[in-house]
């Protein structure tokens, strides 16, 4: 026999991974790897266990016969649930089916397009609910936990970190959505409207959008947006805002930068994007600054901007500190209704 016989012999009774017959096996996985699985798989099963009951099924009927659905998340035990304001624009029937089975007729409270949410309600009493969680404290790579129906296939659950925060989407009116949160849960049509919850079982936002073609991409309206859009719904009906038209994001402000100009926050929100012949266009804001303060009031992110562009803030002038360059700049806005 040749030498490159022998050779080959010798390769074919190599197992497929390898390794050659008659070695020592394979280590077992460490114990601290199994454990920190199981943690995992523990930690979704909780949530699961815990809000699953709460997420719905909504179907809509829409003018000319259109039908289409999403999903939802109640949030008290009396009926009333978030949405989105996609799932029932245009709906003049809406359905929702619970976790029992159960097909409720649901009313319409309110809709927000500008922040893609909407409230609205089945009759009942003690029924399964979610508790509403804080976005604030999110960090980027936090495990996040999504429940929806995809596809109609119901109570569908995904899970993922937390990619980044406070992006800037346009809704499907063409306005901006800000801040918005970025997944890499797997979402599909059917989720929308769906939670995204934290490993506590607390929900920490609403799904509501998906790059189609595009993989671990998907986006949710942070909770502490949508506790404020609740509870503008469940009084008025509506939201009334006031709206500068820019789009902005968190930014850090350098210690030594912040002390020498006497700064009251050590981080703003930085201007990415000013809309022509708006009220900070107007306003003399810019692409670049950094809002410190609007109306003698301090400004550490986006949400806090949004709080203060209430109803008040309509159509009076508004004082606005901002950070350009390495100097402050006084302005002065007169926020429009948005």
């Amino acid at each position: 026999m040749s030498t490159v016989q022998k050779k080959i012999r010798v390769q074919l009774v190599d197992d497929p991974v390898g390794r050659v017959a008659g070695a020592s096996p394979a280590p077992e996985p460490a114990a601290s790897d199994v454990e920190l699985l199981d943690a995992y798989s523990k930690a979704v099963v909780h949530v699961v266990e815990r809000v699953g009951p709460a997420v719905v099924g909504v179907t809509v009927r829409a003018r000319r016969g259109r039908a289409g659905g999403g999903s939802g998340v109640l949030f008290t035990p009396d009926g009333y649930m978030l949405t989105n304001a996609h799932v029932v624009a245009g709906a003049r029937e809406m359905r929702v089916t619970l976790t029992d089975g159960s097909e409720h007729t649901a009313t319409l409270v309110g809709t927000d397009p500008a922040t893609d949410l909407a409230v609205i309600r089945i009759e009942g009493t003690h029924l399964p609910h979610a508790e509403l969680g804080s976005s604030a404290s999110l960090r980027v790579g936090q495990l996040v936990v999504a429940i929806g129906n995809p596809l109609g296939f119901s109570n569908t659950v995904s899970a993922g970190v937390i990619s980044a925060l406070a992006r800037s989407m346009r809704a499907q009116d063409g306005r901006l959505i800000d801040p918005i949160l970025q997944t890499d849960v797997a979402l599909n049509p059917g989720n929308s409207g769906g939670p995204l919850v934290d490993s506590r079982a607390r929900v920490v936002g609403i799904n509501t959008m998906i790059i189609l073609g595009a993989q671990g991409l998907s986006f949710a309206v942070p909770v502490d947006t949508a506790r404020w859009v609740i509870g503008q719904l469940m009084t008025v009906g509506r939201v009334r805002r006031g709206y500068l038209g820019l789009a902005g994001q968190v930014r850090p402000l350098p210690k030594r930068l912040a002390r020498r100009l006497q700064l009251a926050v050590d981080t703003g929100v930085q201007v990415m994007q000013v809309e022509s012949g708006t009220p900070a266009a107007r306003g003399g804001l810019l692409p670049g600054d950094v809002i410190v303060a609007i109306d003698g009031k301090p400004v550490r992110n986006v949400d806090e901007v949004h709080r203060l562009l209430d109803a008040g803030s309509i159509g009076r002038k508004l004082p606005v500190r901002a950070v350009r360059g390495n100097e402050v700049v006084d302005l002065e806005v007169t926020p429009a209704e948005g």
